[in-house]
């Protein structure tokens, strides 16, 4: 079905046609053509940076309350149209329309609270001479790099974070889910003003476009390690400062003492929620040797009730995955695992003549040196590894190029948050996974990221520090005795 309306860009706060080809948008349910998006030439993508340059000095002198009314009432606007937003995402995204509105929901509601913190300035000296301010000013124009994943909630973190901190934004969705993207530029136009909002779609060219772009001072990038290392290459080249919040390979840690069928249910949906199309999915499971079969048994039964299908579909739980490329990344580790023997603890099979469907699959002991266990598939096939030993299963579980998340799970919590202190991720849960929030901060260690987002920290990742140093009384008589001299 293709969609009957026409998606424009949003630059300088005006509805903008592309200047090349359009990009092609697919449904990767049916894997048919839905619409067409504007393809942005580079003299588009300089008027956008060149719009936020030009905004971004009144922005900043704008009081901060009225920033925040400014994101709260984009907040509403979201909220406002969350069912054509949610529809539209499923379409060209594939998540069951369920999590779609739910996304764009939360997403809405998380740059409304993030509204609600505070970043006060701090007086570090103040002495008989001088009070000395710590103060936090705004980088400039941030240039926002979304992946097709999640692509409301990832749009909104970076672009709430720098209108709040009085910085500009040129926003560039995935060119597989311009979509969502284009439309939140258009919810914005009568929001936030000209120039301080810029959406921009367009092919691979685009994304090297605005990391080597002069006129942009912050780069934020969501997005695989590998193309993380490019973007900060580019970025280098002008010293822009870089936010990357890239993959992960998280595990969990599952002791003994478990409730194991609650505990099972859970990480099924740790692991395979969206798809496990999420840097924060569950990608290795350590299952003490002593419940491991029992396990298994409950990720298949669970596994064995789960609806896989179109995410417009009533009752679908698991959509397909987003695109062509990433079907057969998936297929080549299925494949790599079923030519070395291993075994399929789980196996969901799917019955569709199109799109881009893959079930879970769990594969029970795979080598430690296997891909599946030291990379990331970013779709739903996991390892299920077992260990006897707390001191080899921590040093396997960070025996890692990634430190996204990871989690631990034990009836004893005290025991479980000794062995959580020892994982080297950058959020670690006990007996809960994939809990996140505006108040907290979240990123990586290793590999998996520079930068924080969320939280105060959060924000502070879009402003430099500035040392305000104001001596006290007036200057002194040899001063302005020199001052005079230099007059004459």
């Amino acid at each position: 079905m293709t969609l009957d309306r026409e998606f424009t860009m949003t630059i300088c706060g005006e509805p903008a046609r592309g200047d090349l080809e359009p990009l092609l948008v697919v449904d990767p349910a049916t894997e048919q053509v839905i619409a067409s998006a504007p393809r942005a030439g580079r003299g588009q993508l300089d008027l956008a940076v060149q719009g936020a340059r030009d905004a971004q000095p009144a922005w900043a002198a704008t009081p901060v309350a009225e920033r925040k009314n400014v994101v709260r009432q984009l907040a509403g606007r979201i909220t406002e149209h969350a069912d054509e937003l949610a529809t539209l995402l499923t379409q060209e995204q594939g998540k069951p329309r369920t999590n779609a509105r739910t996304e764009v929901v939360r997403a809405a509601q998380w740059i409304r609270s993030l509204a609600d913190l505070e970043i006060d300035d701090v007086v570090v000296v103040d002495d008989a001479d001088r009070v000395v301010t710590v103060r936090r000013v705004p980088l400039g124009v941030v240039g926002a790099i979304v992946p097709w994943n999640f692509p409301v909630s990832l749009a909104l973190w970076k672009v709430g974070p720098a209108l709040l901190t009085g910085n500009t934004i040129v926003l560039k969705p995935s060119p597989n889910t311009p979509l969502t993207g284009l439309v939140l530029g258009e919810l914005a136009r009568d929001v936030v003003p000209a120039g301080a909002l810029s959406v921009v779609t367009g092919g691979d060219e685009l994304g090297p476009w605005m990391t080597a772009h002069p006129g942009i001072d912050k780069i934020a990038f969501t997005g695989s390690t590998e193309t993380g290392k490019r973007v900060m290459a580019s970025a280098a080249q002008h010293l822009a400062r870089v936010t990357l919040e890239l993959g992960g390979n998280d595990p969990a840690i599952v002791m003994p003492d478990v409730d194991v069928a609650a505990t099972a249910e859970k990480l099924f949906w740790a692991c395979f929620n969206n798809s496990s199309q999420y840097c924060l999915a569950t990608k290795r499971l350590y299952v003490h040797d002593e419940i491991f079969e029992e396990f298994a048994h409950h990720l298949a039964r669970v596994a064995a009730d789960v609806r896989i299908g179109n995410g417009m579909d009533e009752g679908v739980q698991l959509g397909p995955l987003q695109n062509r490329r990433q079907y057969e990344v998936v297929q080549d580790f299925i494949a790599e695992s079923r030519e070395r023997g291993d075994e399929f603890l789980v196996e969901v099979p799917v019955d569709h003549d199109a799109g881009y469907f893959v079930g879970p699959v769990v594969v029970g002991r795979p080598p430690e040196d296997s891909r599946l266990v030291t990379e990331e598939p970013f779709g739903p096939i996991v390892p299920m590894l077992s260990f006897t030993d707390v001191d080899d299963v921590v040093a396997r579980a960070n025996d890692s190029r990634y430190g996204l998340g990871a989690s631990v799970w034990s009836a004893d919590y005290a025991r479980a948050e000794e062995i959580a202190r020892r994982l080297g991720s950058g959020v670690v849960w006990v007996n809960e996974v994939q809990v996140l929030s505006p108040f907290f901060p979240m990123g990586g260690h290793r590999q998996s990221g520079i930068g924080r987002e969320n939280g105060v920290e959060g924000l502070l990742e879009y402003t430099n520090t500035q040392s305000l140093s104001v001596r006290k009384g007036p200057a002194s008589a040899p001063r302005q005795a020199a001052a005079r001299a230099a007059l004459r």
